[in-house]
């Protein structure tokens, strides 16, 4: 228990913010603090005309805590005016109080302690349909210190804070080796048509290539939120498909019972996964640890024959600016953003020589095995960090 006192969150939720509908001023240029933009590390710059309703006004240092998604920890404090009004979608419920240090309140904000009680108050049907009730996070205490003391704590947690960036850093930078290892074996897919030969996805399944693509059940066949578990068969949407890999920490589960009563979309280790409805062009391949995993209509998986067409090589393919135009291209034929099965076949499939795609895996490996020795590194950083904080809500910094 802190010595501090507590106050509930409610307490520190911005009064009298105000709002704005940036489209009737088409030709201002606004700073719009939105979801997305937070995954980039800075706000959008972009015109009234641009921005699709009203926003709310946010100002500097306000604390932003995202509703939705609720498992991804997002939260950011405001910066400094830059010459233009400054705006935030409603799905951040805004803090602001004179008493609170900004930067001890994020730290807050992203504690394993808070994010517990955070999570209690979101409803929804899954996926990005999950929202937390800015009523029942008002009811989470903080406690709250002299600004001196919260000063001197946010100065301790930015040393720690700052080795996770730094490591984060590097990531972002191994990240871009797979591209462009991709680019320096194969060169760029979008020059490539008159040197390599050109398939499409169909062609390859006509010839056995790919053995088969297929989603998840649709209808009344698909589960219902009450019927998910927190183990056993993982049930993969398409935002559970991060950095390029399957992120089971996030996903629901099914009963071995319930996933038995599905028809399709049962995908099994070496399957190459593409999301093709809603968040398009996300892919991963399924680890070779996992036994199966049943998808959502969002998620295709394409099964191949692994003798005659490499799964590393058509992930990174997958992920390459060519098939992603091409991808965006047919989903901009549908009513929204949709590649059915029977588009995915028109997607056009570049086929280098087996034994090139066959080196280009071995590199990917290798470097595969270095980003899980990062990830360890990264999990410990993070354990440091959480360790500071628990104690530092607690008085014991």
């Amino acid at each position: 228990m802190s010595r501090w006192p507590q106050v509930p969150l409610g307490e520190l939720i911005a009064e009298k913010r105000g709002s704005v509908d940036p489209s009737k001023f088409p030709d201002e240029v606004f700073d719009l603090y939105s979801i997305p933009a937070f995954d980039l590390g800075q706000p959008e710059v972009r015109a009234g005309n641009e921005i699709g309703s009203a926003k709310q006004i946010v100002c500097p240092q306000d604390v932003l805590l995202s509703r939705i998604v609720p498992h991804i920890r997002r939260a950011w404090v405001v910066g400094e005016i830059r010459g233009r009004r400054m705006v935030a979608s409603g799905e951040w419920i805004v803090f602001r109080h004179p008493k609170i240090h900004p930067r001890y309140l994020r730290f807050f904000l992203i504690g394993d302690p808070f994010h517990a009680r955070f999570m209690q108050t979101v409803s929804g049907v899954g996926g990005s349909l999950l929202r937390a009730k800015a009523s029942e996070v008002g009811k989470i205490q903080l406690s709250i210190p002299p600004l001196g003391e919260q000063e001197r704590i946010v100065t301790l947690l930015d040393e720690a804070d700052q080795l996770r960036k730094l490591r984060a850093q590097a990531d972002r930078r191994n990240a871009d080796l797979i591209p462009a290892l991709f680019h320096e074996t194969f060169g760029d897919p979008g020059n490539l048509r008159n040197r390599t030969v050109v398939a499409t996805v169909g062609d390859l399944l006509g010839d056995g290539r790919i053995i088969e693509i297929q989603d998840g059940n649709h209808g009344e066949i698909h589960p219902k939120a009450a019927e998910y578990t927190s183990e056993g068969v993982p049930f993969i949407f398409a935002n559970h498909i991060s950095k390029n890999q399957v992120d089971l920490t996030t996903c629901p589960y099914l009963t071995q019972n319930r996933a038995g009563k599905l028809r399709v979309g049962f995908a099994r280790p070496g399957d190459v996964l593409l999301s093709h409805k809603g968040s398009i062009g996300f892919t991963a391949i399924v680890p070779v640890g996992l036994q199966t995993a049943v998808l959502s209509p969002q998620v295709t998986y394409y099964r191949l024959n692994c003798k005659a067409l490499d799964p590393f090589y058509t992930w990174a393919y997958f992920q390459t600016s060519f098939f992603r135009s091409e991808l965006k291209r047919l989903s901009q034929q549908a009513t929204r953003a949709y590649v059915g099965i029977t588009r995915q076949k028109e997607l056009p499939f570049l086929l280098p020589r087996l034994t090139l795609q066959k080196e280009f895996a071995k590199w990917v490996t290798a470097i595969r095995k270095l980003e899980a020795k990062q990830a360890a590194s990264r999990e410990r950083l993070d354990a440091l960090l959480q360790s500071m904080l628990h104690r530092a809500f607690r008085g014991e910094l």
